[in-house]
């Protein structure tokens, strides 16, 4: 990961410029077109700069979540890498429940394979049995994504200092011990309005979900941040990204998970 070149001062503007986007739903122009040279150091030093303000607001951190791991949402996003945020418990949805878009600025949803950890997974050196043996569950769900980088106009600096892009999620009811599953054959269908509009499947992400997961414990851990026992990883998208607005209603389905599905007014 690239050194951080900002200033303590240019870090704390930029966070605070997010953090004000987040609470208004008012979009910022791309920090990448303002800020010569942004690497992706000073992009992750102003996320944490972000987060520091949210957990000062009282949120409190319940998971992690990986963006951009398949081919269909890096060319989308035009981003050529993974990139991670966090997850706080403002921002789960229940199954079933409704969003309100108040507020948002152009959401999209994206439908994954969510893993509940029932130990601390602590990089570098994760593999993919670790992220088995670590795996109490898996469940379906929907990330909710949502820019506040105006026009979704990013490439991966934008969105790794936007907290990955993140909005909100929902998961699934269903709790399924990841044993005798096969996570990159995993078929998955999202319909909108009781539309088809999109199916996947687990290999879409880096090969399987289990990867996605031991490349953020061994991105973290070289940061001395673990994945830790209790938190939800949200393991990225196995289908595009679906533009969702008010009066929309998604619902996603992997055969063994069963499904998660949301409202928005």
């Amino acid at each position: 990961m690239s050194a951080v070149s900002l200033g303590a001062d240019a870090i704390a503007r930029h966070g605070a410029e997010l953090h004000a986007a987040l609470r208004s739903g008012v979009a910022v122009e791309p920090l990448s077109e303002r800020i010569a040279g942004l690497s992706l150091g000073d992009a992750y030093a102003i996320s944490n700069d972000l987060l520091a303000r949210r957990l000062a607001d009282g949120e409190r951190v319940v998971g992690k979540k990986i963006g951009a791991t398949s081919v269909a949402v890096q060319r989308m996003l035009k981003v050529d890498q993974p990139d991670f945020g966090f997850l706080t418990d403002r921002m789960q949805v229940a199954n079933g429940g409704v969003l309100s878009t108040a507020g948002m600025i152009a959401p999209r949803a994206e439908g994954e394979i969510a893993f509940h950890l029932k130990r601390d997974l602590v990089g570098p050196g994760i593999t993919h049995h670790d992220v088995l043996a670590a795996t109490e569950a898996l469940s379906v769900c929907f990330e909710i994504v949502d820019s506040r980088i105006r026009d979704w106009r990013i490439g991966i600096t934008d969105t790794v200092a936007d907290n990955a892009s993140a909005a909100a999620y929902v998961l699934g009811e269903l709790r399924v011990p990841p044993k005798n599953l096969d996570l990159g054959t995993l078929g998955m269908v999202v319909e909108k309005n009781g539309e088809l509009v999109a199916t996947g499947a687990g290999a879409a992400a880096l090969g399987s979900p289990v990867n996605c997961v031991a490349w953020l414990a061994n991105t973290l851990g070289r940061l001395g941040t673990p994945l830790k026992a209790g938190e939800v990883i949200l393991s990225g998208a196995l289908v595009p990204l679906i533009p969702v607005s008010a009066g929309d209603h998604m619902r996603v389905r992997v055969g063994a998970l069963g499904s998660a599905e949301i409202r928005f007014a």
